[in-house]
């Protein structure tokens, strides 16, 4: 800032003028930060961070600007929002959630999606949902983002192929160590996930310059021991126990080794949503269960069929077509663990500034 000319003065101590100096001198960037009345948060990732079925919609049923990705209010990004508002830190927090259900890496930061949720689609029809941008620029990142959420990777893992080869009488763990031609092993898809994971980070960094990002672990779907597994439906129907000890430990346990890893090569922050959550798996008592089986609970807007043609009828045993996802629960565990790394990050920030 200039100030008017003013008459001689006496002489400023020479500290009077470094400060002055350093001031003058500092990068707009403290500035521009100090005159903001609000931090930017943008959320990105798959159906594990956007909610599902453990909340109201959001947007709301009937709204125009529903985009078929199917967040809801009982989400993580949700539950921090609400927190962070209640007890801001020095100032108010925006929450831009653009998380989509079936997201994949490549959809954060290139490849547009189809959405294709069952829940009051245009026209009856789960694919008439307009095709949506990446997510990268659904949540407009650049210079004034400050922090970035994204939990994203898991849809590339063999569950679901895991159930449909079960069905036919093949071990999942035999196909993916010796696979057919044309099929990647599993060793092949971690690694093409690491890839993408890596290059995905760069570009969040070079999009958002300025914010601090925050990877989100998964929570422990599978339990420690696939004998826990008593099958059915609300469970993993019939998967072998073997198979679950596979699924568990190399594809898993795998993925977030990876995500933990390529996190810390960028000097990023990492959410561990697993070791809280063990005991609390897809195969846990019902009264502890944080993850829904192939047919658990879930709101009542929530479709009851299996898609893809699956053998499972939810509706004959009065639940909805949850297909391994985390109820109310975990996203209640997530929660005050995302919101710890999001207000540690902005409070680095401020130090920094």
């Amino acid at each position: 800032m200039r100030h008017p000319a003013t008459r001689p003065r006496a002489r400023v101590p020479v500290v009077g003028l470094s400060v002055l100096a350093l001031t003058l001198l500092l990068p707009s960037v403290a500035a521009e930060g100090s005159s903001r009345d609000r931090y930017e948060w943008a959320a990105l990732g798959d159906s594990y961070t956007a909610g599902l079925f453990v909340g109201d919609p959001r947007p709301p049923l009937g709204s125009a600007a529903r985009d078929g990705c199917d967040r809801t209010t009982g989400s993580y990004p949700d539950l921090v929002g609400r927190a962070l508002a209640a007890r801001p830190p020095d100032r108010p927090v925006h929450l831009t959630d653009v998380s989509c259900d079936n997201a994949a890496i490549g959809h954060i930061t290139r490849e547009r999606q189809q959405p294709t949720s069952q829940v009051q689609p245009p026209d009856g029809d789960p694919a008439g949902w307009p095709v949506v941008d990446p997510q990268l620029r659904r949540a407009r990142l650049g210079d004034r983002t400050d922090i970035v959420t994204v939990g994203i990777g898991a849809i590339a893992l063999p569950f679901g192929e895991c159930l449909d080869l079960t069905l036919a009488h093949i071990s999942c763990a035999a196909y993916y160590t010796n696979p057919p031609e044309g099929v990647e092993d599993l060793d092949a898809k971690l690694a093409r996930i690491r890839d993408e994971y890596a290059r995905m980070l760069g570009a969040i960094h070079r999009a958002a310059p300025h914010a601090r990002v925050i990877t989100v672990g998964y929570p422990a779907i599978l339990p420690e021991r696939g004998s826990a597994c008593g099958g059915g439906p609300t469970q993993l129907g019939p998967i072998t126990p073997a198979d679950i000890d596979w699924l568990r430990e190399d594809a898993l346990k795998a993925m977030n080794t990876i995500i933990r890893t390529e996190t810390a090569k960028r000097g990023d922050r990492y959410v561990d949503r697993y070791t809280s959550s063990v005991g609390h798996d897809v195969c846990a008592p019902e009264d502890t269960q944080w993850i829904e089986g192939i047919c658990g609970d879930a709101e009542p807007f929530w479709p009851a069929t299996v898609p893809g043609g699956l053998p499972f009828d939810c509706t004959a045993i009065g639940k909805r077509a949850t297909l391994l996802h985390p109820n109310a629960r975990e996203h209640a565990n997530a929660a005050p663990l995302v919101e710890r790394a999001v207000r540690d990050a902005l409070l680095e920030r401020v130090v920094v500034m």
